[in-house]
């Protein structure tokens, strides 16, 4: 799970993005903000997820090319019972789409993962999402063609080893399925290092969004009481940065139930890190005389 640094960083970086003169509208901002504060993480995700699905890749293709090879024999069967028509088209369609399969997972390989975090993190999602498009589709088609032998006795054991390709096909499927929504299978303890990237991004997304709202429903109330204890406090005077932090600290105090110190603390590293060589000692200021006038458990 996301610290509260990371949390509250992130809200720095929102909130001083979306408070620069001509910023964007906090809803509109916040789809591209995330893509940009959390590349590198997205970055990490997509490589490890095309490691794991390369993993499971490995001898598909000598799996597929015994299914080449037995299809040719079961469709000479089919050919043979026009009632069975149905069977064989499905069977077409399963080459069809595990040659589609094969092209995208040669194309996800040929993506460069050393270049640029964005660009690296976001071909690998589109060629993932593809590859995983395919072989839902795939995992379709082969149900229907296994269900639908049921309705040929006669045909079963001439189709057996055609059949049990497919099956062994949808084995590698089955995984894919995993490593898609890792978070859907908690027993799987290979997938954990999944689960968990996914999680800390969508909980840090979630939990610093939870704050900005706050923050933004609060801003005029936090504003008042900034100007409370700041001379001719006006916040367009104040460096974005340096705003953003004190907005964020006075919602802490006033909202969160968080002890004033730690505020304080955390506030002026904040300010040290993200703004002016000054940041750290104007905010300490301020906070320190809005924590008196805050209640008596300060």
């Amino acid at each position: 799970m996301p610290s509260r640094r990371q949390i509250r960083e992130a809200v720095v970086q929102f909130l001083y993005c979306a408070d620069l003169e001509g910023g964007a509208d906090p809803i509109a901002l916040r789809e591209p903000f995330w893509e940009f504060i959390t590349e590198s993480d997205r970055r990490n995700l997509q490589i490890a997820t095309f490691r794991t699905v390369h993993h499971l890749a490995l001898g598909r293709e000598t799996r597929l090319e015994e299914f080449v090879s037995r299809k040719t024999l079961a469709d000479a069967f089919l050919s043979a019972r026009l009632e069975a028509e149905r069977l064989k088209l499905e069977l077409a369609r399963i080459d069809e789409l595990e040659a589609k399969w094969s092209a995208a997972f040669d194309q996800l390989n040929r993506i460069p993962r050393d270049g640029d975090d964005d660009a690296v993190a976001s071909k690998i999602e589109v060629a993932l999402q593809a590859l995983f498009k395919i072989d839902r589709d795939l995992a379709t088609s082969r149900k229907r063609f296994l269900l639908g032998l049921e309705d040929f006795p006669v045909l079963r054991g001439q189709l057996e080893a055609v059949a049990a390709t497919v099956r062994r096909l949808q084995r590698i499927s089955d995984r894919l399925r995993m490593v898609e929504a890792p978070e859907q299978f908690p027993d799987q303890a290979d997938l954990a290092k999944l689960r968990e990237s996914r999680s800390e991004i969508a909980a840090l997304r979630h939990d610093s969004d939870a704050m900005v709202d706050g923050i933004l429903r609060t801003k005029e109330e936090l504003d008042e009481r900034l100007a409370n204890v700041v001379d001719n406090y006006v916040p367009e005077r104040i460096d974005p940065v340096d705003r953003a932090v004190l907005r964020l600290a006075a919602y802490e105090i006033f909202h969160a139930g968080v002890p004033h110190k730690v505020v304080i603390n955390e506030a002026i590293e904040l300010a040290k890190r993200f703004g002016t060589t000054d940041s750290g000692r104007f905010v300490n200021g301020v906070l320190d005389r809005l924590a008196k006038d805050a209640s008596p458990s300060a």
